[in-house]
């Protein structure tokens, strides 16, 4: 359910709030930015603590996760919940008061919603009932009149639960992101034979 694009504003901001978040305590899944690499060529990673919400309540906290897991799962290899998507999402809603009412009243909205439709709360609903409710809330052809709101919280929490997956280890290491690479020396020129380049052909378009 991961298929919407971001705005390269918003990417850039996370990132930032990211790199802001691996100082925390607790917020272990970014800390890999500080990690060192000793001489024997292993990383010695920071060590923290387990991560503490700072601002969804517990239950909330637990939709939250179930939610990213949901957008995007570990169907044979790392999701959401691997990556620990649900820190990123209450670490930036809890950084930023602009969007904190809209994800409160999104799990809201959806808990409602769910004891409407199915009589019990969402993260009571068997798994099947929980992607159908979202996939109602996701595609255009199943969007059903009045879930306006719903349809709304859905984009914004698919949208943080992609930017979080992919400002994570988990995430780079899926991109093969060669930041994540350790080099024992910088590497050379790859045409030693024309260190100006002044011979080489043409970029493609």
């Amino acid at each position: 359910m991961a298929g919407q694009g971001i705005e390269r504003r918003e990417i850039l901001r996370a990132m930032a709030l990211a790199a802001a978040a691996s100082q925390f305590p607790g917020f272990r899944r970014w800390v890999f930015a500080h990690d060192h690499a000793n001489v024997a060529g292993e990383v010695a990673a920071l060590t923290t603590g387990p991560y503490v919400p700072q601002f969804f309540g517990a239950g909330e906290y637990a939709m939250v996760g179930r939610l990213a897991e949901l957008i995007i799962p570990g169907d044979g290899s790392p999701g959401a919940r691997e990556a620990g998507v649900s820190e990123f999402i209450d670490f930036m809603v809890a950084s930023d008061p602009g969007v904190q009412f809209r994800f409160r009243y999104g799990l809201t909205w959806l808990d409602a919603h769910a004891q409407r439709v199915d009589g019990r709360p969402f993260l009571d609903l068997a798994e099947d009932r929980q992607t159908e409710t979202l996939k109602r809330l996701a595609y255009t052809d199943r969007f059903r009149e009045g879930d306006e709101e719903g349809r709304e919280f859905f984009m914004l929490v698919r949208r943080y639960t992609v930017m979080g997956f992919y400002s994570s280890r988990v995430g780079l290491e899926a991109l093969d992101d060669p930041g994540l690479k350790f080099y024992s020396e910088s590497p050379g020129c790859p045409h030693p034979d024309d260190p100006e380049h002044r011979n080489l052909p043409p970029a493609k378009s």
